[in-house]
């Protein structure tokens, strides 16, 4: 092997090195932010990252910019980086919006669905019930959300669902009270709904993927709801 050659290989094995190390500092970190490891609104401190992780700051800076990009990282105008904020006060609008998009898209796919896309709903509903059963959140947040967006594209219209795609994804980490409300122990009600969702769809039945869809997004909403306003505090009943 000459020089030249010698050269180009340890140059594209410090790339694939890079490569991994951006994979596996991005997966670990959307991992915790989704799992509210890492709390919104939280300092992402590249120096300890670096430590952490083992790495330079270039595969950490890359990293950072692929979770800005799935709007769970934000740079503030002083150039620092925190964990995306969720916004309590839109959470009204935010839930009727989605609300909405959970009924038109899956009412959508009933009417326009082709076998290749239920296959892959199916598929999808397999890797969820999989995640349910193993506990493993992450895996829930992430095949849920393809789940709801395969079923979006059923549906044949682009423009809800790159709308619904856009809300799945800043509805992640609300899924994560969602769970917990639960202890992360999804009831086999629940898991059904989503059952009940891909027959609606394969039956093209449109009133009936209406219902389901309805009722759903109603509960995850609700759920959602009384985790958040549920009191939690420790000192309310003390004598001092």
């Amino acid at each position: 092997m000459n020089e030249q050659t010698s050269a180009a290989s340890e140059a594209n094995g410090a790339k694939r090195k890079r490569g991994l190390g951006v994979a596996t500092a991005y997966a670990t970190l959307k991992r915790e932010i989704l799992e509210l490891k890492i709390p919104p609104g939280s300092l992402i401190d590249e120096i300890k990252l670096t430590e952490r992780f083992g790495m330079s700051r270039t595969p950490i800076r890359e990293a950072l910019v692929r979770l800005a990009s799935d709007g769970l990282v934000v740079t503030l105008p002083n150039r620092s980086t925190v964990v995306a904020p969720i916004d309590f006060l839109e959470m009204p609008q935010f839930f009727d919006a989605l609300s909405l998009m959970y009924r038109v898209t899956t009412r959508l796919a009933a009417a326009n669905r082709t076998e290749d896309e239920i296959a892959t709903i199916r598929a999808l509903q397999t890797g969820y019930a999989e995640a349910v059963a193993a506990k493993d959140v992450s895996g829930m947040i992430e095949v849920n959300r393809n789940f709801h967006a395969e079923i979006a594209r059923a549906g044949k219209n682009r423009y809800y669902t790159e709308l619904f795609e856009r809300l799945l994804d800043e509805g992640r980490r609300l899924l994560r009270f969602y769970y917990s409300s639960f202890n992360d122990e999804l009831p086999r009600a629940y898991l059904d709904e989503h059952e009940e969702m891909v027959a609606a769809i394969e039956a093209q039945d449109v009133a009936r993927a209406d219902r389901v869809a309805r009722a759903h997004a109603d509960q995850i909403v609700r759920q959602i709801q009384a985790y958040i306003a549920a009191d939690r505090r420790v000192n309310a009943e003390l004598t001092l």
